[in-house]
């Protein structure tokens, strides 16, 4: 009796070693900060970190479709899994971000993160998504500083929108070699996009030989800009740049026409008026008025345009939904790149390993360009930049987005 029940016990454990070896060799983490675990019948979970409430709610709603398109293109899988979009929103505010980061760290199941919009929302945000150990690219937040390791940089922040150490250089030149202006004026509201904007476009303008009269700046929910206006025209600047966002910008523009000293004043704004709602919410001030923005061309783009008017209707309602495209794909390709697959169909995604993939990003032919990230996470090449001109057929016409008038 004791050798047949031997004899059980082996094939019983012969058995058991044999059914784990149909399932192939386990599964086993070995990534220094760990690794994301999806079993055979769960999806892979990417998130959105966005906003899309308020008077900034066009910018997350365009990034938002850039990034269901993208998963729409992979039919809604990758691995073999499907793909959960779940997100935040962020608010375009410092609150709002570190709030939104908070959720997204705590569910340990999302791989990577398409965010945030603004880049106030990701100084406030990014330690703590860094420190849960995902990543995050940004398909619009534009500051230098979170790009820079001396400033706000953290590990796992990527970037596929420009860095305004490149868009304000881009904005001065076009202010001073092409409209001819030598004295300017900057108005921001505080933000690290707005701030460190103007302060580039001055530095820049200063040394083409410019002159910047006033620099300055108006609280995020002001609506009485004449008090600083008036400062600013008591210099009548040729050029009065002010890269903030709605609503306060349609205020600066529209009750400029009320000030002495800046009836020849040429307004210029950034991406963060280029927004459908923009020229129709100032009225005939906007007549005129130049911005800087993401200028995209090219047959993928209008497929791109195509498959927006498609999904949602119209044309996206600002200019970086082909970046949020880009973003979500690199982050799908380096995935595929890294994910290790089980005999079952489990999943074993390394994060340290899928930050190393996205940093090695080379020659990734995007929407937006031909994009390469480097060690602090700037993965735009500065080529889908341009300059635009509103006109009254974008005031009252109903037209968007405005004609491209110069691009470097």
């Amino acid at each position: 009796m004791k050798r047949i029940a031997l004899l059980l016990l082996a094939a019983l454990l012969f058995t058991l070693a044999l059914s784990a070896c149909s399932g192939g060799d386990e599964l086993v983490c070995e990534d220094t900060i760990g690794c994301v675990t999806v079993a055979p019948d769960e999806p892979i979970t990417i998130a959105y970190m966005l906003t899309i409430s308020g008077a900034t709610a066009f910018l997350g709603e365009d990034s938002r479709g850039g990034i269901q398109i993208a998963i729409d293109d992979r039919g809604g899988k990758l691995l073999d899994h499907d793909i959960n979009l779940k997100g935040e929103d962020s608010g375009c505010s410092a609150e709002g971000g570190q709030t939104a980061a908070q959720k997204l760290a705590a569910d340990t199941q999302i791989v990577g993160i398409i965010g945030s919009s603004c880049s106030s929302e990701a100084t406030a945000g990014l330690p703590i998504i860094s420190e849960a150990g995902m990543l995050m690219i940004s398909p619009s937040n534009t500051a230098p500083a979170l790009t820079d390791k001396e400033g706000t940089w953290h590990p796992g922040y990527y970037r596929t929108a420009h860095n305004d150490l490149f868009q304000g250089r881009v904005a001065a030149d076009y202010a001073y070699n092409e409209l001819g202006a030598r004295t300017a004026a900057t108005i921001h509201d505080g933000s690290p996009y707005a701030d460190g904007l103007q302060g580039v476009f001055a530095n820049r303008f200063k040394e083409l030989g410019g002159t910047v009269t006033f620099q300055g700046a108006v609280n995020v929910g002001d609506t009485d800009m004449r008090p600083i206006l008036t400062n600013v025209g008591a210099g009548s600047p040729d050029v009065l740049y002010f890269p903030i966002f709605e609503p306060e910008g349609n205020f600066i523009a529209a009750q400029s026409k009320e000030v002495a000293g800046l009836e020849n004043t040429i307004l210029f704004g950034a991406d963060g008026l280029l927004s459908e709602s923009f020229p129709s919410g100032t009225g005939p001030a906007a007549v005129g008025m130049y911005l800087s923005g993401p200028y995209v061309e090219g047959d993928a783009y209008q497929q791109l345009l195509a498959k927006w008017d498609t999904k949602f209707g119209g044309s996206p309602p600002s200019g970086f939904h082909a970046h949020a495209y880009d973003a979500t794909n690199i982050l799908l390709d380096a995935i595929e790149k890294v994910a290790l697959k089980g005999d079952d169909g489990t999943l074993l995604i390394p994060r340290q390993a899928l930050r190393d993939a996205v940093t090695a990003t080379a020659g990734f032919r995007g929407v937006t360009g031909t994009l390469a990230c480097n060690e602090t996470g700037d993965c735009a090449t500065g080529e889908a930049l341009g300059i635009y001109r509103i006109t009254d057929a974008e005031v009252s016409g109903g037209n968007w987005p405005p004609e491209a008038v110069w691009t470097p």
